[in-house]
C-alpha cells in the first residue's frame, strides 16, 4: 500500500493526507467487509444486478488526487484514524456507468457528515483548496518571512553586481568569503542554541509593561520569521560561489585543479540542498528534504574545510602546496574563522544527543503521552527520534518545572502511531531544547492562548508554572478525557473557568473557533492571541483577530 503524503513545517508540526471530506470531518463511512482485501492485486467488487461477483483489475481503481489532510491539531478525531490511510477503492460499478472513486468518496463523506454534525457556520474550504495551498499560497505574498528573504537576497545581489562591475573590488577579490559568510548566516538563523539565546534576550529586554506593544509584536514577527534570512542567504551563497568559480576559471594559472574540483563539489551539494528545501518538495517529500539537507550539508562542510586548507596551502608561484606555518596562515584567514563558526553551530545540538529512558502511555488510540526526567521552562519545545540519523520530531513540552516533563503526541503519522501501538522504553533526545513562538508569551501582559486538538501541549506549562503574563487558555477538542486522558483533563480542570475555557465538540458541537477566539480575546482584554491549530484553523483565527485590531500569531508554514 502506498504511504500517505506527509507534510511538515520547519518547526516539526507534522501531518499526513487523510481521506476526509474536510479538515473538520467527524467521521468517515465504513467500507464493506468485502472491500478490505488490499493485499490482493485484484479487487472483488459487489455487482448490483444479481448475486454474483465479478473481478475488476486493480488498474481500474484510481487514487484520489485531491484530499484534505488530517493534522494533529484537528478539532475532531475519528475512531478509524488508527488505521493507515487506505487506497481509494471503487465501490459501485454498474453496466454503462462508471463512478469516479474521488467523487463517490466525497459524496459519501458529505452525506455521513451532514447526518452526524450540523453544517458549519461558513462553507468548508476543504473542497476549494488543499492544505498545501494554504501552506504555500494563502499566507500572502508579503509575509515577514518573504520580506526578510527578499531583503537578504537583494543586499547580496546588489553587492554581487557592484563586484562584477568593478565598483566593489573587495567583494570581487573575496567572493568565496562572501559565500562562506552567507553560509554562516543561514546556519546561525537555524541554530537552536542561538535561537534559544535570542528568544531569551527578547523576553528579558522587552518583557516589561512600559515597552510599547508594537515593539513586542515586531520582535515576535522577526524572531518567528528568521527562516526568511536562512533561505535568502542560501540562494545568495550559491550565487557568490558561482561567481567565484567563474573568476577562478578565467584565471586557472593562479589555482590548482584540486581547488576547482572541491569548490565545484561544494556548489553541487549546496544546490542539491537548496532544491530539496524548495517548499513544494519539502512539504510533499519531507523525509527526502530532511536527509538531503542533513547529509549534503555535512558533506559540504567537510569539503569546505578541505577547500580552505588547500587554498591557504597553495602557492601559485611554485604551483605547489606548502605546509610550513600552515596553522598560522589559517588563523589569519577570515574564511577559516567563518568555517569554525559554521562547524560549532552544527555540532552543538549533536553533542547533546542522548538515548534516554521514557515512559509512554496511551489514553486512547489517538494520542500518547511521553514522560521524561527533569523539569523544563514553559514555552519550550523538544525533539525526539527513534533513529537520530534519519528523522527527528518536534513536540511542545508540558512541565511544572520540577521533576519531569512530558510530550503529548497526536497519532497522525507513522512514528506517532508506533508510540501507541508499540510504546518504546527509550528514545533519542536532544538535550538542548529550543524556544518557539509560545516562549514569547512572557513578553506580553495579557495573552489569549488558543489550541485545537493536541496543540494544547505547548500551552499547558503556562498553567502549571508561574508566568509573567496573565494568560487565558481556549482549548477546542473532542472527547477530552477519552482521547487525551484523565491526567490532561485534570491539568485544565483545576483552573477557574474564566481562565481556562474547554470546548468539547462531542458535547457542544463544532464551534467557529475564529469568532470564539475574538470574543474571548475581547473579554480577557488580551494584547495578543497565540494559536496552535491546523493550517486553516491557524490562518482563520489570526485573520479574524487582526481584522478586529487584535495582534495574533500562529505557526508559519513557509519556513
Amino acid at each position: 500500500m502506498e504511504s500517505p503524503v506527509r507534510f511538515l513545517s520547519c518547526r516539526g508540526v507534522a501531518f499526513e493526507i487523510k481521506p476526509h471530506a474536510d479538515p473538520f470531518a467527524i467521521t468517515t463511512p465504513q467500507r464493506a467487509p468485502e472491500m478490505t482485501n488490499y493485499g490482493s492485486k485484484r479487487s472483488w467488487l459487489p455487482w448490483p444486478r444479481g448475486s454474483s461477483s465479478r473481478v475488476a483489475p486493480s488498474s481500474l481503481i484510481q487514487r484520489s488526487t485531491s484530499k484534505a489532510s488530517s493534522h494533529f491539531c484537528d478539532l475532531d478525531l475519528n475512531d478509524d484514524d488508527d488505521d493507515e490511510p487506505s487506497d481509494v477503492v471503487l465501490e459501485m460499478l454498474e453496466e454503462g456507468t462508471f463512478i469516479e472513486p474521488e467523487k463517490h468518496s466525497q459524496r459519501k463523506q458529505a452525506e455521513v457528515a451532514s447526518k452526524i454534525d450540523p453544517p458549519p457556520s461558513k462553507p468548508a474550504r476543504g473542497q476549494e483548496s488543499s492544505r498545501l495551498s494554504v501552506i504555500l499560497l494563502d499566507q500572502g505574498l508579503f509575509t515577514v518571512y518573504k520580506r526578510l528573504f527578499v531583503v537578504s537576497l537583494t543586499l547580496n545581489v546588489v553587492a554581487l553586481v557592484l563586484a562584477a562591475s568593478g565598483h566593489f573590488p573587495y567583494a570581487r577579490n573575496r567572493a568565496v568569503l562572501f559565500s562562506i559568510a552567507n553560509i554562516f548566516a543561514l546556519t546561525l538563523c537555524r541554530s537552536e542554541a542561538f535561537l534559544r539565546m535570542a528568544f531569551w534576550l527578547a523576553v528579558e529586554l522587552l518583557g516589561h509593561s512600559w515597552i510599547p506593544l508594537f515593539a513586542k509584536t515586531a520582535t515576535t514577527s522577526l524572531l518567528q520569521s528568521l527562516g526568511g534570512i536562512h533561505s535568502g542567504c542560501g540562494v545568495s551563497s550559491l550565487a557568490w560561489l558561482v561567481y567565484a568559480l567563474v573568476l577562478t576559471l578565467k584565471d586557472r594559472d593562479s589555482t590548482s585543479p584540486e581547488i576547482i574540483g572541491v569548490a565545484s563539489a561544494i556548489l553541487v551539494l549546496i544546490a542539491l540542498s537548496s532544491l530539496a528545501a524548495f517548499p513544494l518538495v519539502r512539504h510533499l517529500h519531507h523525509n527526502v528534504f530532511e536527509r538531503t539537507h542533513r547529509f549534503a550539508g555535512w558533506s559540504a562542510l567537510g569539503l569546505l574545510w578541505g577547500f580552505v586548507v588547500l587554498t591557504v596551502a597553495y602557492d601559485p608561484r611554485t604551483k605547489s602546496y606548502k605546509s610550513d606555518e600552515l596553522g598560522l596562515r589559517l588563523v589569519r584567514q577570515q574564511e577559516s574563522w567563518f568555517t569554525v563558526g559554521i562547524t560549532v553551530l552544527i555540532i552543538i545540538p549533536w553533542v547533546t544527543v542522548r538515548r534516554v529512558l521514557v515512559k509512554v502511555s496511551s489514553p486512547s488510540g489517538h494520542a500518547s503521552i511521553i514522560k521524561f526526567h527533569g523539569g523544563v521552562k514553559a514555552g519550550i519545545l523538544g525533539r525526539i527520534s527513534p533513529s537520530p540519523l534519519s528523522e527527528w520530531h518536534a513536540f511542545g513540552i508540558i512541565s511544572d518545572g520540577k521533576d519531569e516533563h512530558m510530550m503529548l503526541a497526536g497519532a497522525v503519522g507513522d512514528f506517532t502511531k508506533s508510540l501507541v501501538a508499540n510504546p518504546p522504553t527509550h528514545l533519542w533526545v536532544r538535550q538542548v531544547h529550543f524556544a518557539g513562538l509560545p516562549y514569547l508569551v512572557n513578553m506580553y501582559n495579557r495573552v489569549l492562548l488558543v489550541a485545537t486538538g493536541s496543540g494544547i501541549c505547548v500551552f499547558l506549562s503556562f498553567l502549571l508554572q508561574p508566568c509573567k503574563a496573565s494568560v487565558c487558555l481556549l482549548w477546542v477538542a473532542k472527547n477530552v478525557e477519552q482521547n487525551f486522558g484523565k491526567e490532561i483533563k485534570e491539568m485544565v480542570s483545576r483552573h477557574p473557568r474564566d481562565k481556562v475555557i474547554v470546548h468539547d465538540t462531542a458535547v457542544h458541537g463544532r464551534p467557529n473557533v475564529a469568532e470564539m477566539s475574538v470574543d474571548t480575546a475581547k473579554k480577557w482584554g488580551a494584547e495578543v492571541v497565540i494559536v496552535t491549530s491546523n493550517p486553516e484553523g491557524s490562518r482563520d483565527v489570526v485573520n479574524a483577530c487582526k481584522n478586529k485590531g487584535i495582534a495574533a500569531f500562529g505557526p508559519i508554514w513557509d519556513s
